[in-house]
């Protein structure tokens, strides 16, 4: 049909949209660079970096377009990605990663960009990295901070996958990574990001294969990825020059031997308007983790809708390897560091499957205020041994305190200190008979914690027979125990302990089948209870 036609035969509104996609099917076509037309041999033998660069070279100084890989086996070197290109690595066709340090140029990443706007990586291809070996995670390597012998076997040359900095409008869709020897996606100073649909999927046993590390970066939207990183999976960290903020990462899959959603450990920018939510977390050590150390500030993120599976307690993947679904913390990486602050964060809807409990924690110095955990399930599975435990550090320092063990060895499925402003709402663990027999554990154990409302938490089975409580506070003020519900034979329901205790009020309604619905350790003042 005459196109014109069309056109005048329908809406103007109708018009108006097909003639806009006839133009950029038109454009699209017009300004296509297929890299064979440019001398690639796509045969994976010959090195088809010159001919990638030249057809990037051309299509940027056109104004733009699309560098497109048909299918076949490109064996490249570093490749600079240019303002207005978009590389589309087609169906069929894959990007092998060059083992020469020669062919980098002092960048360690296959695809590198610098102060470029408007770029894009996407198709249904893969691009290959070159860590395909284990590394460092195997209980032979020891740990890789230390361990026996990781460093001596550490490589001599080690190349990520993408690595763009201080750029702006970045699109990353579509595409499977494989086995990227370090940082997957390292987005430096940027903003205006998306990152969909892709697949990361690293060796599981290698060191460091991040999946996608955003550093001071702002405005992302990461949806809809599927990553395995032998590293964390998704990691935010900040520099000096400014904060990472307005990030969003929604309905993803994560399996990471370290942590798969991360907030830290390099902390001296600002984290602000952060969330998290739809993600199902599997085969992880730690489920989400925030460590500030670097004195900046985290503020407004939220954690929501998320499903969260450790590894097993009594598998062995590498030793020193410290399990925990939720771990909070702030401390100073070295003794003059600032101290940091965390504030307004809030887990929601989350469901937890471990053997080992979550851990948060603040500083005396610096308290995280304006904390809220709702709606938390937790099932108990294969409970691990907390007398060795300690915090997970995530990353090196030079300072230790009482807290790297103090607070992780506490008889508790939740385990939280120094806070200020909190709610516990809707907190459920489920635990066997005989599991809690083996380890006899709160649901709850908070310490050091001011003005503080603890609504309907529940532990199952009762602990019939045994000591410790389903809620333990230790040096708590201004708390209010209320809507929770005692199953038959509960030993004790509340136990309180720590001599500044003070202004705790009790709810007793539903704790009739407790024995004892609270209990009170000799060192709390007497009038620290009031109903």
């Amino acid at each position: 049909m005459d196109l014109r036609r069309l056109i005048m035969g329908r809406s103007r509104k109708s018009a108006a949209v097909i003639a806009f996609l006839v133009l950029v099917t038109v454009q699209t076509h017009a300004s296509e660079y297929n890299l064979k037309e440019y001398g690639a041999k796509g045969d994976k033998i010959s090195k088809d970096t010159a001919a990638i660069q030249a057809a990037i070279n051309a299509c940027n100084k056109a104004g733009g377009g699309t560098v497109y890989f048909p299918a076949g086996d490109y064996l490249s070197g570093k490749i600079r990605l240019l303002s207005n290109v978009n590389l589309h690595v087609g169906a069929g066709a894959t990007i092998w990663a060059s083992r020469e340090p020669s062919d980098y140029e002092g960048s360690r990443a296959l695809i590198v960009a610098e102060d470029a706007q408007n770029i894009s990586v996407e198709g249904l291809g893969t691009l290959h990295g070159i860590g395909e070996a284990d590394w460092g995670r195997r209980p032979k390597d020891g740990d890789v901070r230390g361990g026996t012998n990781s460093q001596e076997n550490r490589p001599s040359f080690r190349a990520g996958m993408i690595r763009f900095s201080d750029c702006r409008g970045v699109v990353i869709r579509g595409i499977r990574v494989l086995f990227s020897d370090t940082w997957t996606i390292h987005l430096r100073d940027s903003e205006n990001v998306l990152v969909d649909s892709i697949t990361i999927l690293n060796n599981y046993f290698r060191a460091n294969s991040d999946g996608i590390d955003l550093v001071s970066c702002k405005n992302v939207h990461i949806s809809n990825c599927h990553i395995v990183a032998g590293d964390d999976c998704i990691v935010l960290k900040s520099m000096e020059k400014g904060p990472c903020e307005n990030v969003v990462v929604v309905n993803c899959t994560l399996e990471s031997i370290a942590t798969a959603v991360k907030i830290g450990t390099e902390t001296p920018g600002d984290f602000r308007s952060i969330h998290f939510s739809n993600c199902a977390i599997r085969n992880s050590t730690v489920g989400i983790g925030i460590y500030l150390k670097d004195g900046a500030t985290v503020e407004r993120v939220t954690f929501s809708n998320i499903s969260i599976e450790n590894y097993s307690a009594s598998a062995t993947i590498s030793p020193g390897r410290r399990i925990c679904p939720i771990f909070v913390d702030i401390e100073k990486r070295h003794p003059d560091s600032l101290i940091g602050k965390i504030r307004d964060i809030s887990f929601d809807d989350i469901q937890i499957c471990s053997g080992v409990g979550v851990l948060i924690q603040g500083m005396p110095e610096s308290p995280i205020e304006n904390l809220s955990l709702e709606d938390i399930t937790f099932r108990v599975y294969d409970p691990g041994d907390y007398s060795n435990r300690r915090k997970h550090v995530g990353g090196r320092r030079t300072t230790s305190d009482e807290r790297d063990t103090l607070y992780a060895r506490k008889p508790s499925y939740v385990t939280l200190a120094h806070v200020k402003c909190l709610t516990v709402k809707d907190l459920k663990v489920h635990i066997s008979e005989g599991d809690f027999r083996k380890y006899e554990r709160s649901a709850f154990h908070g310490n050091e914690i001011e003005n503080c409302v603890i609504r309907n938490v529940f532990r199952q089975p009762s602990g019939k027979g045994g000591l410790v409580p389903v809620v333990a506070l230790h040096n708590c003020r201004n708390t209010l125990v209320t809507g929770c519900i005692a199953e038959p034979g509960t030993p004790v329901f509340l136990g309180l302990s720590g001599r500044r205790t003070a202004r705790i009020s009790i709810d007793r309604t539903g704790l009739q089948g407790a024995v004892r619905s609270v209990a009170r350790g000799k060192d709390v003042p007497s009038d620290a209870i009031g109903d």
